[in-house]
């Protein structure tokens, strides 16, 4: 008796809006970040704070998430993972400080990370082996949607209140189509029992331990089924996928593109966009080709275009002038030194005036003119970034110069993010 079909419809929808909303959560922030530094004047520590908060609610959650899931149940943790995205997105929209956008990055963070965890175990309990693949497949292809989906409404929502709300959509839609599916099977999967019995008949029995045996953590680093070598290769993988930097990527990915080049938020965020297509045709790429190439192929061929890219980014950076008068810090300065500098122009101001009443020889014409050259020396002081006119001019033209390294910069990192996703991504 096979699984109902709407069970396995709703199955899918499930899977693949868990992958949806785990995908956007991560590269919302790519376009976000352009908003929030400039309206929080966030200094660079603060931004990395803000971006890496959603990864220390992550490796919370894969801490005592496993103990959560099997004490709770794989439904009831979705459910949950649901209720504190909403909650998260809340709070992020209603921030009025650096200190609670932090607060709901991390609750984001350990939400999506349960979630992620608790979907693929469950739907891949409810349905047939030989379905269990494509429900997979399907949360993997809705990261790379949701990654695509965030960059869109980065380019097309000019409020990052708006941009961090969206992710309530998704949550309440999983979160009620969940509801139709049921905890668990009230029967056995007949294929389970086939496959069960055949490895009775083809094996000894005698040396066939219980498999209701519990397994410790201790056991992964054992001899026994060769877990310590499956271990280190399951581990390798996943740690190099970090080191490649391509995550970093996509939380950058507007301000890199603004780094490089592209003059504005809208520009670099449209340039993300084209990054998302490239990734989602990519990951579509490595499903249809994983079985026929083979993953480890595919591994190779993804860690040679990567190391090509990344080079030849590299070789450009060093000859792109970069637009360093937008640095992060400079807006922090531009924060803590405000008042300061409104003082001393007050202070300037003050002292042209007593230079006023006491020498009757000076002009109200000169006195104008000395009052507003103090109070322009003030704002454009170099320890304000030297935002003088002429500097403009020059880092215009020193842009426009590297227009062709731009699009070299803006292409290999099409190739590093495409490489990656149907390098590493079959292989996780």
């Amino acid at each position: 008796m096979g699984v109902p079909t709407v069970v396995l419809i709703l199955s899918a929808v499930v899977s693949f809006l868990g992958g949806l909303l785990f995908g956007y959560e991560l590269g919302i922030i790519s376009g976000a970040l352009l908003w929030l530094k400039s309206e929080f004047l966030l200094t660079c520590f603060q931004q990395e704070v803000l971006v890496s908060a959603v990864l220390v609610g992550a490796l919370v959650a894969s801490l005592v998430g496993g103990f959560l899931i099997d004490r709770s149940g794989r439904r009831t943790s979705i459910l949950a993972s649901n209720l504190l995205v909403l909650g998260g997105s809340i709070i992020l929209i209603s921030s009025g400080s650096f200190s609670w956008l932090v607060v709901g990055r991390v609750t984001i963070g350990f939400a999506i990370s349960i979630s992620s965890m608790a979907c693929c175990i469950y739907v891949s309990e409810i349905v047939q082996p030989h379905q269990r693949g494509m429900l997979v497949s399907l949360y993997e292809t809705g990261i790379t949607v949701g990654i695509l989906l965030s960059y869109g409404m980065n380019y097309f929502l000019s409020s990052w209140k708006y941009m961090f709300g969206l992710a309530i959509s998704p949550a309440l839609l999983q979160f009620f189509s969940i509801f139709f599916l049921p905890s668990k099977l009230s029967t056995r999967n007949p294929s389970d029992e086939e496959s069960h019995s055949g490895l009775i008949e083809l094996l000894d029995t005698d040396n066939v331990e219980d498999p209701k045996r519990v397994y410790s953590f201790c056991d992964l680093f054992g001899t026994k089924d060769n877990m310590r070598t499956r271990t280190l290769l399951g581990s390798g993988l996943v740690l190099f996928q970090q080191f490649t930097g391509q995550p970093n990527v996509l939380y950058y990915a507007s301000t890199i593109f603004c780094s490089v080049g592209f003059q504005s938020n809208s520009s670099a965020m449209l340039a993300a966009v084209g990054l998302g297509i490239v990734k989602v045709l990519s990951t579509l790429l490595a499903m249809s080709c994983a079985d026929k190439v083979g993953r480890r192929v595919l591994l190779f061929a993804g860690c040679i275009l990567m190391t090509v890219s990344i080079s030849t980014i590299g070789c450009a950076s060093f000859v792109i002038q970069l637009d360093t008068h937008k640095s992060c810090e400079l807006l922090a300065y531009a924060n803590s030194s405000n008042s300061t500098i409104r003082l001393k122009s007050i202070d300037n101001i003050t002292v042209l005036l007593q230079d006023q009443l006491s020498d009757p020889k000076i002009s109200a014409q000169d006195f104008t003119s000395r009052m507003l050259n103090n109070y322009t020396a003030d704002v454009t002081s170099p320890i304000m970034g030297q935002v003088k006119h002429t500097d403009a001019l020059v880092r215009d033209d020193q842009l426009q110069s590297n227009t062709f390294l731009n699009w070299v910069t803006l292409v290999s990192l099409m190739v590093f993010v495409s490489a990656f996703s149907f390098g590493f991504g079959p292989n996780l």
